[in-house]
């Protein structure tokens, strides 16, 4: 059985006629009449009653139209379905991103995207997460871009550098160092540091931005996410360094400056490399491409 064996039942089941349905399908009508033959035989049972040039459905064949049609009616909204997503004018975008990211970059990129008379029948997902779990997602096809730091060893990933994201030192409010709006990192030596786990995309960005500031940190605990990090020094477990948040102010934290100009992190676009792209998913790749590479999104105010 295939498909274009249930279409010509249906057709053959409407029209009554196997002339006149070949001629509709457009195929010879000993072609249609083995087909349907076939069909029966499958099946095991007649479809159809032959009454001279017409004929008319058993009450079997009267049975399976009901199912051919729910069948035909299922894959035509798929088909079309699947048509508006894969549009370039009408589909969908999921997209995934690191939280520093979801105050401003992401919303601001994504509505001026939209802008566009050609884009604005286009929809997106968004998702939040950790740079490790953007990619597993991105990997597996959960989504179609992230937005993230860089991980080594992922041939199967492009990862499309677009800018540089500064770093805070974060503190206590009632910490000695709350006093001050900017700070040199050869200052945080002598204290308590709250990091990121070393595991992180960011935990080694950290650590290498302490390697170069000849800086041997006092870690005494460990988080994976921004939101982990300041809880813990809001409650005095220590210091950090640190991306900013969406709601620094829900946390008892003061935000300092560092003055070192190494003390940030690449924000990288990813996707996958050698696999099908939906037009509209390339349409946004590049547009971010092409409107965000070497922007500074600092805002100490």
């Amino acid at each position: 059985m295939n498909l274009n064996q249930l279409y010509y039942f249906k057709t053959v089941a409407q029209l009554q006629h196997f002339r006149k349905a070949a001629e509709k399908l457009n195929i010879s009508q000993p072609s249609l009449s083995l087909s349907i033959s076939n069909l029966e035989k499958e099946l095991g049972t007649y479809l159809f009653e032959r009454q001279g040039r017409n004929v008319s459905l058993t009450k079997y064949g009267e049975i399976y139209l009901e199912y051919v049609k729910e069948a035909l009616s299922i894959l035509e909204i798929g088909e079309k379905k699947l048509r508006k997503i894969t549009s370039d004018t009408q589909g969908h975008i999921d997209i995934a991103y690191i939280s520093p990211l979801a105050s401003y970059f992401i919303p601001k990129k994504v509505r001026a995207f939209l802008e566009s008379d050609d884009n604005k029948d286009i929809k997106f997902t968004f998702r939040q997460g950790i740079t490790s779990q953007l990619i597993d997602g991105l990997k597996s096809s959960k989504y179609d871009i992230v937005f993230c730091s860089y991980i080594e060893d992922e041939p199967e990933i492009v990862f499309d550098l677009l800018f540089k994201d500064e770093l805070l030192l974060i503190v206590p409010q009632d910490h000695p160092l709350s006093v001050l709006d900017v700070i040199d990192l050869k200052d945080i030596s002598k204290y308590p540091i709250v990091s990121y786990e070393k595991s992180t995309a960011l935990g080694k960005v950290t650590m290498d931005i302490f390697k170069k500031a000849d800086i041997t940190p006092n870690i005494i605990c460990e988080s994976e996410d921004e939101n982990g990090i300041y809880g813990l020094v809001s409650e005095g477990f220590g210091i950090a360094l640190v991306a900013d948040i969406i709601n620094p102010d829900n946390f008892k934290v003061k935000q300092i400056k560092i003055k070192n100009t190494d003390c940030n992190r690449s924000i990288y676009m990813a996707y996958k490399k050698n696999t099908y792209q939906a037009p509209a998913v390339r349409k946004f790749i590049k547009y971010i491409n092409s409107t965000s590479k070497d922007i500074f999104i600092y805002d100490n105010n």
